[in-house]
Order: structure tokens, then C-alpha cells, then sequence
């Protein structure tokens, strides 16, 4: 069989496309990745995102969400029919709920000090008690820091660790007692 007239010519380099907003509509064409996982799992595919999270009782714009009212003079608005205009109604509000409560729980604390940090702080203790002037004197003091910075280690120590910072003044105290 002979094949159709035309369709021999070699591909031509299109020119009059733009291939940046090419790439851009097929990235937001493509599935995007929903890291929360109460929305990915009440996403429809089917449906816009913006249609999505009006369901879901999310605000797609911000700004339109929440007007900023711009200052005019006060014009009375008069009703229609009695309609509401733009009321919508919250089809998954399971989403909003489960969103919420996970909002209200408390935050874990993640905060943590160096152990070079504590092993500096607890020498410094050890050896100097409460005199900042000798801590800052002394040949540990590797970085140089100022009696007053280094009162400040001891207090975040003391606020990160109390349970630790009480016990280590107790095993202190009783070297100390041990001693004499």
C-alpha cells in the first residue's frame, strides 16, 4: 500500500508556542501532592480545587474569603427576593472538624541543647558554682563568652532540663557533704 500524501515531511520546530506555559499547564494538570492527608483523602479529582475546598469549608482565595472593606461612604443594600447571595454550603465538614482538632493539640517541645552544651554548662557548675567572673576566666571557656552569656547558658539549661539541672545540684550538694 502506498502511503498517504504528506505524510513524509520531516517535524518542524514550532516556534509560535510557548513552551514555558506549556510546562506550567501540564504541572498543574498533573495530580498535585496533598501533604494533608484529611484533604488528600476528600479530594475529588473530578472537580476543580477551588470547588474542592468551598466543599471541604476551606477558602481557595484568602482575600476573598475575608474582604478588605475599602472605606466609602455607606450605601444601603437592599434585598432581593430574600436570596442570600454567595452562600454556599459545607458538604465534608469532617475535614474542617478533624482539621481543628488537630490544631488544638499541644505542640511537642523539640527543643534540645548540644550535649557539648550541657557537658560545658555542668563543668562550669562543677568547678565555679555561681561565680560567672571565674567561668569566664577559666580555660574551658573555649568560645570566650562573657560572664553574662554564660549565665544565660546555665538559665536555658536550668529551663530545658529541671529535672536534670535539680538532680546534678543534688549529686553537688552531696559531694560536697561527702567532703567535709
Amino acid at each position: 500500500m502506498p502511503k498517504a500524501k504528506g505524510k513524509n515531511r520531516r517535524q518542524k520546530f514550532g516556534y509560535s508556542v510557548n513552551r514555558k506555559r506549556l510546562n506550567r499547564q501540564s504541572r498543574k494538570r498533573a495530580a498535585p501532592r496533598i501533604e494533608c492527608s484529611h484533604i488528600r483523602h476528600a479530594w475529588d479529582r473530578t472537580k476543580s480545587v477551588s470547588r474542592n475546598l468551598a466543599e471541604m469549608g476551606l477558602a481557595a482565595d484568602p482575600n476573598k474569603a475575608i474582604p478588605i472593606r475599602k472605606r466609602q461612604l455607606p450605601v444601603m443594600e437592599m434585598e432581593v427576593d430574600g436570596q442570600d447571595k454567595g452562600k454556599r454550603v459545607v458538604q465534608k465538614p469532617y475535614v474542617l472538624d478533624e482539621l481543628e482538632y488537630e490544631a488544638s493539640l499541644p505542640e511537642k517541645k523539640s527543643e534540645t541543647l548540644s550535649r557539648d552544651l550541657i557537658d560545658y554548662v555542668q563543668y562550669m557548675i562543677r568547678n565555679h558554682g555561681e561565680n560567672y567572673k571565674d567561668m569566664a576566666r577559666d580555660e574551658k571557656n573555649y568560645y570566650q563568652d562573657t560572664p553574662k552569656q554564660i549565665k544565660r547558658k546555665i538559665s536555658v539549661y536550668k529551663r530545658f532540663y529541671p529535672e536534670e539541672f535539680q538532680a546534678f545540684t543534688a549529686s553537688l550538694q552531696q559531694v560536697k557533704m561527702d567532703q567535709q
